[in-house]
């Protein structure tokens, strides 16, 4: 997976969970952070912080032209497109890639089983909502 990211970064010029979210947003057109958040799995906050940073690298637009100002929608622009032409595929990263791959059966098996070594790891819950690329 490491050897994935750095690929993208390498490529892309951003970061594995920047470009999944750019990925997203092209999918998407007037997408919000909200549903951006669902989509990649990670809090609000987190997808916030990802289009804050994508908007100020000038990737996406972000529109507030709603009755409700804090709402904001996201547009790719030309340079979002360019980024995602120029960036290895999958954009949501080889893990998610592969997991989607799986049945029913055999994701049911690993979600137990992973439940066991996070117990015996006594890993908590502190890093549930950050994309594996940022770990």
């Amino acid at each position: 997976m490491k050897t994935h990211f750095r690929q993208v970064e390498k490529s892309a010029g951003i970061g594995g969970a920047q470009l999944w979210a750019l990925s997203v947003v092209q999918q998407r057109p007037g997408i919000g952070v909200g549903e951006l958040a669902r989509a990649l799995d990670v809090h609000q906050t987190t997808a916030s912080n990802l289009v804050k940073n994508l908007a100020a690298q000038g990737l996406v637009a972000i529109d507030r032209s709603g009755a409700d100002r804090r709402t904001a929608t996201m547009t790719l622009l030309p340079a979002g497109q360019v980024r995602l032409a120029h960036a290895p595929m999958p954009f949501a990263g080889v893990l998610p890639d592969a997991l989607s791959a799986l049945d029913a059966p055999t994701l049911a098996r690993l979600e137990h089983d992973l439940g066991i070594l996070i117990t015996a790891l006594e890993a908590g819950t502190s890093g549930e909502n950050t994309p594996l690329s940022e770990l």
